[in-house]
């Protein structure tokens, strides 16, 4: 079961299988599909809601997980000075997209579609490690850098979801935020306390953070970013990006280990509740949700990581600039958070469908990143500095 669950995260197949069943039969039986998504299962509760703003609560949890494990001392983030060129890539890599996107917009585009900018800014972690490795060999010190990258990337993903895309169907109402507020504080009391266990965290802290999230318009699925910084954690990190440690039994680590599995399987039921868009829904955000990936996000790593070594802040040993291109074209493959991005950016179905298949097509990527390798003469022998 470990060896069938490992290669099943490995190669992110609940996410593509869920993503592949979603576009057949939206395409086949629409009418069926969307009555799937969206009609009530339980009074109030779509499986598109269940899907979106609760197990997607457990998604950026281990997102906010990951993060925190690397700011740590000994983490892959820290100390800040070795951590300058991957960040600085990655603020090339959200800046790159969104001007993109604006100008294409701009040129070509309509009022009503400036809501996408931030769809492009994402960058799958799962399939973007996959590749990554595939690219460059496990050992290349490139796949560290781009992992380092699409964990910064969470980060400002986060930021964008939570200041920029409100909850549609409830207006802003930051007085609620004063019970999220409250949920953080039962989080730090109970960690004075010296409470090991993370249910009480996540029923008392969390169930608190959702209700305010929800209630204020900001996307609930955010509710335990604000309660995993408070769950008891070691001084130090000895472990690197998705590394298991044995030595560390902290109350986070057991979070994460008990929940990972969870979210990677559960992304069947993401992909199937969130690309099933029709090929007729094709536009032009479609096409500025690509590009703006594509050649955006590549062109904004590569900029900023070469300004970046100008600065005095080079890249990993072992890697040139030829790595970081195709890492730039790595990180454009923005799957599935660009897919969720794009469900909270746009209400109107027709536009939101448009700016998932641009996510979707983003997966060509991985294709581009193959022939760019091969052109590049990409050393994959090259091993990573312990």
């Amino acid at each position: 079961m470990k060896k069938t669950y490992n290669f099943l995260r490995e190669f992110s197949i609940p996410l593509i299988t869920g993503v592949i069943y979603a576009l057949i039969w939206a395409n086949i039986a629409p009418e069926s599909y969307h009555n799937f998504v969206h009609n009530q299962i339980i009074p109030n509760f779509s499986l598109h809601f269940l899907v979106n703003d609760i197990f997607m609560v457990f998604f950026f949890a281990i997102a906010a997980v990951e993060i925190i494990q690397s700011l740590l001392p000994g983490g892959d983030l820290y100390p800040l000075k070795r951590a300058i060129n991957p960040i600085m890539a990655t603020f090339g890599g959200v800046l790159g997209p969104t001007i993109v996107y604006l100008l294409l917009n701009h040129f070509f585009g309509s009022p009503d579609f400036i809501k996408g900018w931030g769809i492009p800014t994402s960058t799958d972690i799962a399939l973007a490690w996959l590749v990554a490795k595939l690219v460059f060999g496990a050992d290349h010190p490139a796949v560290s850098f781009l992992l380092l990258l699409a964990i910064a990337d969470d980060g400002i993903g986060l930021l964008i979801i939570a200041l920029f895309y409100p909850n549609p169907l409830n207006p802003i109402t930051p007085a609620w935020l004063l019970v999220t507020l409250a949920g953080m504080l039962i989080a730090f009391s109970l960690k004075k306390a010296k409470i090991k266990s993370y249910w009480p965290y996540i029923l008392f802290g969390g169930t608190l953070s959702w209700f305010g999230l929800y209630l204020s318009g900001i996307h609930s699925s955010l509710a335990l970013v604000f309660i995993v910084p408070f769950l008891p954690h070691p001084k130090k990190e000895k472990a690197h990006l998705f590394e298991d440690d044995s030595r560390d039994h902290s109350t986070l680590k057991q979070f994460e280990h008990d929940w990972k599995a969870f979210v990677d399987l559960g992304l069947l039921l993401f992909g199937l509740t969130n690309a099933g868009v029709e090929f007729s829904e094709i536009n032009a955000v479609t096409w500025f949700v690509f590009i703006a990936l594509l050649i955006g996000k590549t062109s904004g790593i590569f900029i900023m990581g070469w300004l970046s070594g100008l600065l005095g802040f080079p890249l990993p040993k072992g890697m040139n600039y030829k790595d970081l291109f195709v890492s730039g074209l790595v990180a454009s493959i923005g799957l599935t958070v660009a897919l969720f991005v794009a469900g909270v950016a746009f209400t109107d179905l027709t536009l939101q469908g448009a700016a998932k298949m641009g996510a979707l097509f983003s997966v060509l990527s991985a294709v581009i990143s193959f022939s760019a390798s091969k052109a590049f003469k990409i050393n994959r022998t090259v091993k990573s500095p312990k």
